[in-house]
Formats: structure tokens, sequence, C-alpha cells
């Protein structure tokens, strides 16, 4: 058996070398390809994925893993082999059911959605993007009938970004959170708004940067193994262990974009850089989902980013870069960047509202796959339900139906996750608070290596080799579980609006 995984290790290799440099294309089409190349990389992007799934669907490489399975079977459960074999002999029964020429198009399709997508963004224009997103949702739609004995249509997209995930355990989730959430929101509603005006003027554009820059260089973001640069949304992308990539934006009015968005991804890129070298090429040199990568983003951003000790260290850095910070006292900063507003823009709602946001746009997007709502009828619906869930109606399609570039890529199934990687990154917080209970005054000196190490030994280490739900167990005990996350929120808001 040791020859037979020494040949699956090599196959495996090869796949994983063509998947990275799939995502450098895709990396480079969003940050730096001008406008023109997007016909061409869409043909590139095309033919390397289906080079990719004619590899991942090969004979060859199933009946490997088939005659692997005893093997597997006989090594620890949790052990890399085991999980290499298992998790890839997955891949393998659901990328067979999705042929080549589909996964082509799709590729080529989302690259030009992709682009005019940018350019409908930058001109509120959804007239321009909608016969792109048509052929997105059609192919979506088709993607779905390669998988007729799921529970729920929607299952087959989400089961790509969370792995072993249903909706309707999603939406059971959901709507235990929603009311909680709902209730909280009011709560702060009745009470007197913090002031966050000093937010919104000038900040110098390259002091901004270089500020994110010192934080999340301290967070230990390894700079030999990545970069930054701008883009119009922000993401992290991987090419492998030792190249972990981050985009930011930088907003010249307002604060909050540029800092927080920046600790997201940072949060994204140190998942990466400490996946465990050994599962390098493997298959597995990734997260265990998109809602487990979200409750790294999501924790470096709140849980450590908006704190108060996190700021009793930082601020008067900060005020020191912005002179105009200087007569705004700690504590009404604080309050400020942990104002609870409902507002238009997903990527800049506060954690109490954040969400609601989620919610509203997978209720759209199992309408959209159910065949109950169509593209042209998008911004219309989009903003009734901006007013049903969060009471306020986008003035442009840019704060509204465009804002996300998502769907433009075909993600449909993906926006989910954010809110579960919400509740998870809770939930690892009370587990790091009993192991690390001096987690605070490390943060207020500036010290960020014990939390990281103990997310590498916890989360990171294990890449792609647990399912989230399984690796969510291990770790504190119990499944994806809401109530620290309204914990959480309740005492956070409770102190900041005197609830």
């Amino acid at each position: 058996m040791e020859e037979k995984f020494k040949q699956l290790s090599e196959k495996l290799a090869e796949l994983s070398d063509l998947v990275y440099a799939s995502a450098v294309l895709g990396w480079d089409q969003q940050v730096y390809m001008p406008p023109a190349g997007a016909e061409e990389r869409g043909n590139q992007l095309g033919t390397l994925a289906r080079i990719i799934q004619e590899k991942a669907t090969a004979p060859e490489l199933g009946k490997l893993l088939e005659d692997l399975m005893p093997y597997a079977e006989s090594l620890d459960p949790d052990s890399d082999e085991a999980r290499i074999i298992k998790v890839n002999r997955k891949d393998f029964d659901k990328a067979t059911r999705v042929p080549p020429e589909h996964v082509e198009k799709f590729a080529q399709v989302t690259t030009m959605a992709q682009q005019v997508w940018m350019e409908a963004r930058q001109k509120s224009d959804f007239s321009l993007f909608q016969p792109h997103l048509e052929k997105v949702l059609e192919l979506r739609r088709e993607y779905i009938t390669f998988f007729p004995d799921v529970e729920h249509p929607y299952d087959a997209l989400l089961d790509d970004f969370e792995p072993g995930m249903k909706t309707s355990e999603v939406k059971a989730i959901f709507e235990g959170l929603r009311p909680k959430q709902v209730e909280l929101i009011r709560a702060i509603a009745g009470k007197p708004q913090v002031d966050d005006s000093f937010l919104h003027q000038p900040f110098d554009e390259k002091k901004q940067w270089d500020f994110g820059t010192e934080v999340i260089t301290k967070f230990g973001y390894d700079w030999n193994r990545g970069r930054q640069d701008k883009t119009a949304h922000p993401f992290t992308t991987d090419f492998g262990v030792n190249d972990v990539r981050i985009t930011t934006r930088v907003a010249p009015d307002f604060l909050n974009t540029m800092l927080f968005g920046t600790m997201h991804e940072c949060g994204h890129a140190l998942y990466g850089l400490g996946v465990a070298p050994g599962l390098e090429r493997t298959g597995l040199a990734a997260g265990a989902s998109l809602a487990v990568h979200e409750s790294q983003s999501r924790m470096w951003e709140n849980l450590v980013g908006r704190s108060l000790p996190f700021w009793q260290h930082f601020y008067p850095r900060l005020k020191e870069t912005f002179p105009q910070l200087a007569g705004v006292p700690l504590e009404k900063f604080y309050k400020g960047i942990n104002k609870v507003q409902p507002s238009f823009i997903r990527v800049e709602a506060d954690e109490a509202t954040y969400n609601l946001h989620i919610m509203l746009r997978m209720e759209i997007e199992i309408a959209l796959m159910e065949d109950k709502l169509a593209a042209n009828d998008l911004p219309e619906y989009w903003n009734t339900k901006m007013q049903e869930y969060l009471g306020v109606t986008p003035a442009d399609d840019a704060k509204g139906v465009l804002q996300d570039v998502h769907w433009s890529g075909g993600m449909i199934g993906y926006f989910s996750t954010y809110a579960l990687g919400n509740l998870i990154s809770a939930q690892l917080w009370e587990k790091i608070l009993q192991d690390l209970p001096d987690l605070s005054d490390q943060i207020r000196a500036g010290k960020f290596n014990t939390l990281l190490g103990w997310l590498r030994e916890k989360i990171h280490r294990h890449g792609r080799k647990f399912e989230p739900q399984e690796l969510v167990q291990k770790v504190t005990g119990s499944r994806i579980d809401p109530a620290p996350y309204v914990r959480y929120l309740t005492k956070k808001y409770s102190e900041i609006y005197g609830l």
C-alpha cells in the first residue's frame, strides 16, 4: 500500500500545482490585470479549469483512492494519511459528477462576469451586470442537477463551502439567532446613540496603509510569505503554505474601511500560513471550511481588533499617526468604532447587525436557486428585503445589490459562511479565554503570539483534515452553537450602550 499511497501523493501534488496556478491568474485578474484582458483571461482560466477537472476525475486517481480505502480504515482515523485518502475520495466522488465542459464554461462566464461587475458597481448600474449574472445563475442551477440526491437543491452549493452542512441545519441556526439579534438591536435603538463622526473625516491614505501594515505585522503576518495589494473587494488567496496574499481597500474619508478590512484579511492569511507543511500539495492544505476560515478573520477583526484592550495598546500610536484624533478620548473612540446602526454595506456593518445582512443574502440565494426569483427582479427585491431586515433602503445599486463580488464569481452558497464564522469565532473565544485567562493583558501589551500559537495548534495546522462541525466539536466540545455569540454581543453592547 505504501507504493500506491506514493502514487496517489504524486497525482495530488500535480493537481494541487494546477489549482494554485489557476489561483495566481485569479489573483492577478482582480489586482493588476488591465480591463481589456478579461476575455483572454477567461479562456486561460477555462482551459486550466477543464484540465484540473479532467485530472481530478481521472479513472486512475479513482482506482487508487478506492484501493487505498481499506488501508485508510486500518490507520488512526485522525492521521494525515487516513484523512488525505478519505477527503480526496469525497472530492473525487463529487468531481466525477460534474462534466469538464461545465467546469470550463463556468470559469469563462464568471471571469467575464467579475470584470463587468466591477464596471457596473463603479457606475451603480445593475443592468450592465444582469445578463452576465443570468448566465451564472443558469450554470449554478445546472450544477445542482448533477446532485439529484441532495436533501435541498441549495445543499449542493453549500457543501462546496461548508462540507457536510445542510441547508436545514443553517436555517435552524439562523432562525434561532435572528430574534435574539433583533431584540438586541431594538434595545440599543432605545438608547442614546454613540458619536462616530470623528471616523468620517479625511485620513491620509498612505498613513492608513502603513498603520494597517504595522498592526498585522504585530499579529504575526509573515511578509516573507505574503504581500498586500489594493483591490475593489478585499480578499485573501493561497498559492501554497508559503505564499498567502491579502488585499485591502482604503477609503480617504472613513478610517474603518482599511483598518478593519486589513485585520480581517490578515486573519484569513494567518490561517493559511499556519497549515502544517506536511499537508502541502495533498489537497488538504486549505481551511476546514469557509465558516472556519471566517471565524479566524472575524476573530482578529472584531474580538481582537475592536476590543478595548487592543486600543489601550494601539490608540496612542493611532493618534500619533492622525493628529486629528488628538481630542478624541479612548473611551469615545472605542464606542465609535463599535457603533451599532443599520447600514447598507455588509463589509462595514457593525457586529450586532452584520448577521442580518447574511441572512438576507441567503434567503435571496435560495429563492434564486428555487426559481422563485429572477435576476431582473433583484434590485427591487434586494431593497425590499433590506428595509424588512434592517430598516434601510439603498439609494442606488452600488450600495445595494451590486455591493458584493460573490455572485459574479458564481459563489452562491457562500454567504451563510460569514454568519456561521461569527458564531464559531465566539465559541472558540470562550474556549481560548479558559485556556489563556490572561489574554486581555497580553493584547493590552501588544502581544499576540500566544493567541496565534493556540490557533495554530487547535485550528490552523489541521487544514482540511476535519469537516467544520467535527473540528468545532473537537476544540470546544460541542457543534456550532449561536449561544456564545449572543453572550458576547450582549455583554459588549450592554457595556457600550448601558443596556
